[in-house]
């Protein structure tokens, strides 16, 4: 034993049969599939390299423990009375928003090098596995991005700041601070996704505007702006409200922070605008035409995430079953064990796959790529996200009681694993975006189903699901088929993907499962597949 070794000879026992600590975890070099991933859709490796080496040490994962634990803290008044509005964080959650900018999370997409979006998909996954909390704030500063740009003089003043690599948590004016982020507060009581009905006034007031009404959730609220919506004359219209002004404190007004189920290191919040001065973004009128570049952009991002999170989950059974005995045996080494991971192993690898291809269209500059890119992150999102949490639970019960214990990753994990189907756009909605989408640009239809068709040929069952596919839907299903609809043309795409890229262990027993049905209902029945070549591509070092 080691001086720093905790003590296993206990008084009225020895602890035995307990796996260790997991220790340092390159995140990037113990993650074969990412690495083949990035290299294919032009990522920046390099960039990767040595953010998946700084996320994945121990100590960054206490960190991730004490962010979660410690929650963030509202303070509406100081101590004379006087409105803070103001939220408190612990130290281990600015450590994790210092270290992500740093490394260019928010920034690496629009600094014109190649694979910038394929970059920071891959970082939103990288990031996901450890602390997802943090991201919230960085993901809508990406996506804020674009959206800016429908007014030149707010993208002039406000992009230099988003795309710093600089995190300045000081509550100063924009124009004095040395990076900044941007939230997005949209969502009102009665209306939800429906935000057309969004009862938040805009009234003129000289080159400005001025706010009032009340906004169900603010994500992240202590960003330096917002992006919302509110009613101006002409219409709905899409507005910057900054979070500070010069010598005073613009008058947005947190009423609570929102008890969520999961993500609890970033703060939610429901707020009024009181009279709030805002600046308008796009025409008068044109607010969700102006908006929905942001929650295009956003929708990478909560295609990527689940991907993460069933990374770090399998992450997390693999070693405890490396390392556990039951019955004389390793866990790993018991065929039904190796079953339930293999069979896990595969939504993680198709969830990678998928994300990342579609990262690489938002890179791709022509109609094909953009049209590419609007249907497949839509698809990538439902697939993945109906996925997360049945993988996540899967892997918390390969753990058994620890699993269910805050002592492992594995409950924060699990109430993140909803987050991501549930922002920006629910089941129903994705599954009805996409039929829009396929209805109103016939180009989207068109680029997808040559992506899936790319396969043809490598697989008689996947040939013949194409055909099946085709046949059962000549044209888009009624509305209730949706589910169905989006489930199987996002199956079809990742096989597509899998197919022509992952080793033939990995595909071949994806198709076999997901696509021609030879798998059960229930994770592990995946008949006889190579579980050896599968899971050795979930292991680090074990």
């Amino acid at each position: 034993m080691t001086r720093s070794d905790p003590r296993a000879d206990l008084a009225t026992h020895e602890v035995q049969n307990q796996p260790g600590e997991r220790g340092d975890v390159d995140l990037w070099q113990t993650d074969a599939p990412l690495r083949e991933a990035v290299a294919r859709e032009g990522g920046q490796a390099g960039a990767l390299a040595d953010y998946g080496g700084v996320l994945g040490a121990a100590a960054m994962r206490e960190a991730a423990r004490d962010a979660n634990r410690f929650t963030p803290e509202l303070r509406l008044f100081d101590s004379g009375g006087r409105r803070l509005d103001e939220v408190r964080y612990h130290p281990s959650y600015h450590r994790f928003m210092e270290t992500s900018l740093g490394a260019g999370y928010a920034a690496v997409a629009w600094e014109r090098r190649p694979g910038g979006h394929v970059t920071h998909a891959a970082m939103v996954y990288l990031a996901s596995q450890v602390e997802p909390g943090h991201c919230c704030p960085m993901t809508m500063t990406y996506a804020a991005v674009p959206a800016l740009s429908a007014s030149d003089d707010l993208a002039g003043k406000w992009r230099p700041k988003l795309l710093s690599r600089q995190y300045d948590p000081s509550l100063r004016p924009v124009a004095e601070k040395s990076g900044a982020t941007l939230g997005m507060a949209m969502t009102e009581k009665q209306g939800g996704s429906d935000v057309r009905t969004n009862t938040t006034r805009a009234v003129a007031d000289g080159e400005a505007w001025r706010l009032t009404g009340h906004k169900w959730f603010c994500s992240a609220p202590m960003s330096d702006g917002f992006l919302t919506l509110a009613q101006a004359p002409a219409g709905l219209t899409c507005f910057l409200v900054p979070r500070w002004l010069e010598g005073e404190r613009n008058r947005v007004q947190i009423m609570r922070l929102k008890d969520k189920l999961g993500n609890r290191s970033n703060a939610s919040a429901e707020i009024e605008f009181d009279g709030a001065l805002a600046y308008g973004i796009g025409g008068e009128g044109q607010g969700v035409r102006t908006i929905i570049e942001m929650v295009h952009h956003t929708r990478l991002d909560t295609a990527m995430a689940p991907a993460g999170l069933m990374r770090a989950a399998l992450g997390e059974a693999h070693h405890w079953a490396a390392h556990r005995t039951a019955f004389q045996r390793r866990l790993i080494d018991q065929p039904l064990m190796r079953a339930v991971l293999a069979d896990l192993a595969l939504d993680w690898e198709g969830a990678l796959a998928l994300g990342l291809r579609v990262a690489r269209a938002f890179d791709g500059q022509g109609p094909e790529d953009r049209a590419f890119a609007r249907i497949g992150v839509a698809l990538a999102k439902y697939l993945s996200n109906r996925r997360c949490p049945i993988v996540v639970f899967e892997a918390m019960e390969v753990m058994g009681g620890m699993g269910y214990v805050e002592d492992t990753p594995m409950p924060m994990l699990y109430r993140e694993a909803p987050l991501n189907g549930i922002w920006e756009g629910a089941g129903n909605v994705i599954c009805l975006d996409i039929l829009r989408t396929l209805a109103r640009e016939p180009l989207a239809a068109e680029v997808l189903l040559v992506e899936i068709r790319s396969a043809v040929g490598a697989d008689r069952r996947f040939d013949a699901a194409v055909e099946d596919h085709l046949s059962r839907w000549p044209v888009l299903p009624p509305e209730a088929e949706a589910r169905w609809f989006a489930e199987r043309s996002a199956l079809l795409l990742t096989a597509s993907i899998l197919l022509r890229h992952a080793p033939p262990a990995v595909a071949e027993a994806f198709v076999a499962t997901r696509i021609a049905g030879e798998g059960g209902r229930t994770t592990g029945a995946i008949g006889k597949h190579d579980v050896t070549a599968i899971l050795a591509r979930l292991a680090d070092r074990d």
